[in-house]
């Protein structure tokens, strides 16, 4: 099986240097960089494309959520967001859910370093759960046609545990399909009733 391409995106030099020793250590994981911000990423993404990108999100230049968009709209890859900024319920995590991050993981705000090597098992799952993403069939529902834009009730059936780990991420999951598809979808409400389908 091949490597799992890795680029790492994110201004410290201490935590490029733990996330590139610490992921490099997985057999199946290749980091083929590391950079200080996504403008240095973008010019290393035209030399070598990575499967993976473990992304920061307040760097200088340019700022992580601005790049994932930017990244989503032109050549989706999978991200994995990696940032003090991304504690549960805080607005940059729905921010970066809902521009297409596939996971978060949230930095501390210190002991950075030991955690990071103490918690290198969750960064490599997650590196390796972003890579099996299939972000193109996401895309692809925008091109079903509608007639007219409708109202629905988003459901997550209940043996969908990935996707309703938290209530962060499916409010989440609800305001990036919205933005996806041409029918309206909201997170279901307690007590709410829904609309009749649609065919």
């Amino acid at each position: 099986m091949a490597q799992i391409k890795v680029l790492i995106v994110d201004d410290s030099a201490v935590v490029r240097q733990v996330l590139t020793t610490t992921l490099s250590q997985d057999p199946g994981i290749n980091v083929i960089g590391a950079v200080a911000d996504p403008v240095f990423a973008m010019a290393r993404m035209q030399t070598q494309w990575p499967d993976v990108i473990v992304l920061d999100v307040e760097m200088p230049r340019m700022d992580g959520i601005t790049f994932l968009k930017k990244l989503m709209a032109e050549r989706p890859t999978p991200v994995v967001i990696c940032s003090t900024l991304t504690e549960k319920g805080a607005e940059t995590t729905m921010q970066a859910l809902a521009a297409g991050a596939v996971s978060i993981v949230t930095k501390p705000k210190v002991g950075l370093k030991q955690f990071l090597q103490d918690d290198s098992e969750s960064l490599v799952v997650a590196v390796k759960a972003a890579a099996r993403a299939n972000l193109r069939r996401l895309s692809a529902s925008t091109a079903v046609p509608v007639q007219a834009k409708l109202t629905a009730d988003a459901i997550l059936p209940a043996n969908c545990h990935a996707m309703a780990e938290t209530t962060d991420r499916v409010v989440a999951i609800a305001v990036r399909l919205n933005n996806l598809c041409q029918i309206e979808v909201r997170e279901a409400v307690n007590g709410a009733g829904s609309c009749p389908a649609v065919r």
